[in-house]
């Protein structure tokens, strides 16, 4: 394993983390800004990002969050973890409401389609997301909630 995922993914597992999401997720933001999204903290890792861009459900304010993705088959797959938090991250009840999400993925912006998965269709995935983060695992075992699951497909 790339000693960068590994640390990426002992540090992902640390109760404390969340802490530091904002100065994390503002330094990927602005690595991304410089880089055109050619660049992400994660791509160090050997771990595939994405940026989700879609309006705030109350504001109408486009909002951009880098997100942990699992690529397969013909679609992205995004989870809403938060660490293992007792509520889902904002970007989640965004994406639930949003018309027209797009993602930028190595560069390219995408316009999709986001369906959240449930039941049998979650479960057929969830081995897949653990290959990637097996952190997820630790974080479904820390809340009651269970984590949504999204498929992100090219529109």
């Amino acid at each position: 394993m790339n000693p960068m995922r590994w640390t990426a993914q002992k540090l992902g597992a640390q109760p404390w983390l969340p802490r530091f999401a904002p100065m994390i997720v503002g330094s990927d933001k602005a690595l991304q800004r410089l880089t055109r999204g050619r660049l992400t903290i994660m791509l160090a890792t050997g771990l595939d990002e994405l940026v989700l861009q879609v309006p705030g459900r109350r504001s109408g304010v486009l909002r951009t969050t880098p997100l942990l993705t699992v690529p397969h088959e013909d679609a992205w797959y995004v989870v809403g973890s938060n660490w293992g938090g007792p509520k889902p991250p904002e970007w989640v009840a965004n994406l639930r409401a949003a018309e027209d999400p797009t993602i930028t993925f190595r560069g390219r912006t995408v316009a999709v389609d986001a369906r959240e998965l449930v039941g049998a269709e979650r479960e057929r995935i969830w081995p897949v997301l653990l290959e990637t983060w097996p952190n997820y695992q630790m974080y479904a075992e820390r809340t009651d909630r269970v984590l949504p699951v999204f498929r992100l497909t090219p529109r």
